[in-house]
């Protein structure tokens, strides 16, 4: 089974800048939309940012400005880049393909510091 691999988490001071990756383990076809969500503790899980097949973003409005995400259809792989960190961005970041069925990674840990 097809699973989603997300790496780039961490530690970073507030201000600070991070990039998150996402990656199939195996091939998938037809991808449409690809996402970013985050959960912090004790929070339901929100929706950060989204790309479509052909590239049309949108973002919540706590990160517009600040995270940009972005994929390439070749390599099947979402991004997220993070600049001016702040304490409340701190959470469980989660990465969402859309294609016949949908794909969940596991979730990398962002923790921004004062």
């Amino acid at each position: 089974q097809v699973q989603l691999v997300e790496s780039g988490g961490g530690l970073v001071q507030a201000g600070g800048s991070l990039r998150l990756s996402c990656g199939a383990s195996g091939s998938i076809r037809s991808i449409n939309t690809m996402a970013w969500y985050r959960q912090a503790p004790g929070r339901q899980r929100e929706l950060v940012a989204t790309i479509t097949s052909r590239r049309t973003t949108s973002y919540a409005d706590s990160v517009k400005g600040r995270f940009t995400i972005s994929r390439d259809n070749a390599k099947n792989t979402l991004y997220l880049q993070m600049n001016s960190l702040k304490l409340e961005d701190t959470a469980v970041y989660y990465c969402y393909f859309q294609a016949y069925t949908t794909y969940w990674g596991q979730g990398t840990q962002v923790t921004v510091s004062s």
